[in-house]
């Protein structure tokens, strides 16, 4: 068991082409969103493991010998197995949840424990932890939030277990593990995202644990190679949907109206092929011309989404705003709300974008400016974290 503090974060993700068609066997272009969650893990003797989780409110601490005890058979043997619902109904015995506790807290919770006993059960002695994670990401916002939690916390414990390599050799500020750890990191990731979410595709784990930007088809995921790290403003319009109403209203429609609906899909299809062939083009030497493409590809998109009927008034808004500063956006996700990406070419005045970000914010909406194609989990150098996070990891 490594003695030192680990220092380790991971990124959200975005659609950027191609949601509601992937569900029907079309191509998702993935990619890796620059807004991060970090996790800090410092080993004790003190007999207890701590999570703290300051963005949902969670405060919890277990006695490491009361754990011990825990029969964790029950978690099944093998190197990575999937939680099934008689495992994650124990861990809610071991849990000890507060009363007032939300799902999201609770989900949060079940997803470490299992982590934690699942991953550290090899060593003589459970060991005794704190964990502290911080996090740049809305939750529940279709953002990758939970597969960025769940990563950080793979890729800790697995490196303080010695499972993996810690990468970062001194004087470094960031590590990355090899292709083989980071397989490793993934797999369990995957086995956290399923405690939180049931059934997940895979493609948030996926994104969150490589970055940059990956391709998603009937469950086969292959990643982009080098992709550019493209500077977008993401939009959060705070109107609340459901994911699974969404998708079955397309559904629905696709039932409906054949003949109208199947061509809406497959051009959607044709819109994220395109993409990907632009964005590899760009890998070598970007052309201001690629931008333009881009552009009127996501505006393409945005049409079909709303064809298919899950466009949002706030959404429409958040695309006409844009468009008034000559720029271009469409939704990311479910739609119905949520969230919404604009790109900012290279070049773009810093009043445009101001004047941008200012007016998005005074239609209610919450606005960052950030990148996509942002590099995957990575450890880190105390001193290579900004002020504002190295504070909030350490409880300040």
């Amino acid at each position: 068991m490594l003695s030192e503090v680990l220092l380790v974060s991971a990124p959200g993700k975005v659609i950027l082409h191609g949601e509601h068609a992937v569900v029907h066997g079309k191509v998702a272009l993935a990619v890796a969103l620059n807004l991060r969650t970090f996790l800090r893990l410092e080993p004790h003797n003190n007999g207890k493991v701590g999570l703290n989780l300051p963005n949902i409110g969670v405060k919890q601490v277990w006695d490491v010998a009361s754990l011990q005890l825990l029969d964790t058979r029950f978690l099944g043997q093998g190197d990575v197995t999937a939680p099934t619902p008689e495992q994650v109904e124990k861990l809610k015995e071991v849990a000890g949840f507060p009363d007032n506790c939300t799902v999201t807290e609770r989900l949060a919770v079940l997803a470490f424990l299992y982590l934690y006993l699942s991953i550290c059960r090899k060593q003589r002695a459970l060991p005794s932890l704190d964990i502290m994670v911080w996090s740049e990401l809305p939750t529940g916002a279709g953002l990758g939030s939970s597969a960025a939690y769940s990563v950080c916390l793979a890729a800790a414990l697995l490196t303080a277990c010695e499972e993996i390599r810690n990468p970062l050799k001194d004087g470094d500020h960031v590590g990355r593990w090899t292709e083989q750890d980071l397989e490793l990191i993934n797999k369990w990731a995957f086995q956290g995202e399923r405690v939180i979410h049931g059934n997940p595709s895979g493609v948030d784990n996926a994104i969150s644990t490589w970055g940059g930007a990956l391709r998603y088809q009937q469950g086969k995921i292959s990643p982009l190679k080098r992709p550019p790290a493209l500077q977008i403003l993401l939009t959060n319009t705070k109107v609340p949907r459901s994911t699974k109403a969404l998708v079955a209203g397309v559904r629905t429609r696709l039932i409906k109206f054949p003949e109208i609906v199947a061509p809406v899909l497959t051009s959607i299809d044709a819109i994220s092929l395109e993409c990907e062939r632009v964005l590899g083009e760009m890998a070598a030497a970007p052309a201001p011309e690629q931008y333009l493409v881009l552009e009127e590809l996501m505006d393409m998109n945005q049409h079909h989404l709303n064809a298919l009927g899950v466009g949002h008034a706030s959404l429409d808004q958040l695309c006409q705003v844009t468009l008034a500063h000559g720029l271009h956006s469409k939704l990311t996700g479910a739609g119905g709300g949520g969230c919404g990406i604009t790109l900012l070419k290279p070049g773009l005045a810093r009043p445009k974008v101001e004047a941008t970000k200012q007016a998005l914010t005074s239609c209610g909406f919450d606005c960052w400016e950030t990148s996509i194609g942002a590099p995957g989990v990575s450890i880190h150098s105390a001193a290579s974290l900004d002020s504002p996070v190295r504070q909030a990891l350490d409880g300040l």
